[in-house]
């Protein structure tokens, strides 16, 4: 049976997947995560940096394999957990992400004072520096379903391109129209993308 965790970005909040979990196959197992601190999620002392959220998705996926469906910044952690656990991933979507790379280069607009308006109580950390982390994507072994918006500043179609060119295995879906939160506002596209990635019958 399919195990599938699901990853928001730096909103945090579990609830930004379900649109599309929704629309999955009713036999699939889902689990939505949410990051403690960050969005207007209730602050957990445990939980203070990338790391901290890495262990969170191990200790969601009880030494099982499973399937990761990631947005923005939880791309960054679904690669991460990837990375360090290979045989514990069998697919991965990642939803326009950097999963690790300098977004700079792309042109890509900083999120990063607009998402202190929003949510001014969130954790410093993920602001800082320290958030940022360069990933030997590479590396990446399990099959990768790559989903961006064609309407997206905050991470661009040319990332990506990137991405697809130097992950192994991988597959880019862009969706007309779609922002940074294509997931949620054309779920009805998204979701049918996923279902045939996580089944086998894309990449």
């Amino acid at each position: 049976m399919t195990t599938v965790l699901f990853l928001p970005g730096a909103g945090g909040a579990a609830a930004f997947w379900r649109p599309v979990g929704e629309r999955l196959p009713a036999g699939w197992t889902k689990h939505y995560l949410s990051w403690p601190g960050l969005g207007h999620e209730p602050h957990d002392p445990a939980v203070g940096g990338m790391d901290d959220l890495v262990r969170l998705v191990d200790d969601a996926a009880r030494d099982r394999p499973v399937d990761l469906v990631a947005q923005s910044m939880g791309g960054v952690v679904a690669a991460r957990y990837a990375l360090a656990h290979p045989d514990r991933v069998r697919r991965l979507v990642l939803a326009v992400t950097s999963a690790g790379i300098d977004m700079s280069r792309f042109g890509a607009e900083d999120w990063r004072a607009d998402y202190r308006a929003s949510f001014p109580r969130a954790a410093s950390w993920i602001t800082g520096p320290a958030a940022a982390s360069t990933l030997p994507v590479e590396n990446i072994t399990a099959p990768v379903l790559l989903i961006w918006g064609d309407s997206d500043p905050i991470s661009p179609v040319a990332v990506g391109r990137h991405l697809a060119g130097r992950l192994p295995n991988a597959e880019l879906q862009v969706i007309a129209g779609g922002d940074h939160d294509a997931a949620v506002t054309h779920a009805d596209s998204v979701a049918p993308l996923i279902a045939r990635h996580l089944a086998g019958g894309g990449t």
